[in-house]
C-alpha cells in the first residue's frame, strides 16, 4: 500500500468533453465528465491525452477520458485544512514597486 492510497478510496475512468477557447471574448477550458458525478473536497480528476494547444482567435471542443479518484475521509478533512490555509497565501500579492510608501 502506498502513503497516497490512505487518501483515496476509489478510482473511475469515464468519458469526458474539454472545452477550450481563446479569443478576445474569452479565454477558458472546461472539463464536463460524463454522468455529471459530483466532485467533493480533495477528488482528484485528471484527463488523459496530449497537450492541447488552441492558437488565438479559435476554440476546440474534444472528447478524452478522465480518472476520477474519490477522497476518503482522511483525504476530505486534509484538503479542507489545507485549503483553509492556501486562502493566506493570496495576501502575500501585492501591486506595488515594493518600496515604502
Amino acid at each position: 500500500m502506498r502513503a497516497g492510497d490512505l487518501f483515496y478510496t476509489d478510482t473511475i475512468d469515464l468519458p469526458c468533453r474539454i472545452e477550450i477557447e481563446n479569443t478576445f471574448e474569452s479565454l477558458h477550458a472546461h472539463v464536463v465528465l460524463d454522468g455529471d458525478p459530483p466532485i467533493h473536497p480533495g477528488d482528484k480528476v485528471t484527463v488523459h491525452g496530449e497537450p492541447i494547444a488552441v492558437p488565438y482567435g479559435e476554440s476546440l471542443t474534444l472528447e478524452r477520458t478522465a480518472t476520477l479518484r474519490r477522497a476518503g475521509a482522511l483525504g476530505r478533512w486534509w484538503a479542507t485544512v489545507t485549503g483553509d490555509l492556501e486562502i493566506f497565501e493570496m495576501f502575500e500579492v501585492s501591486f506595488t514597486s515594493g518600496r515604502s510608501l
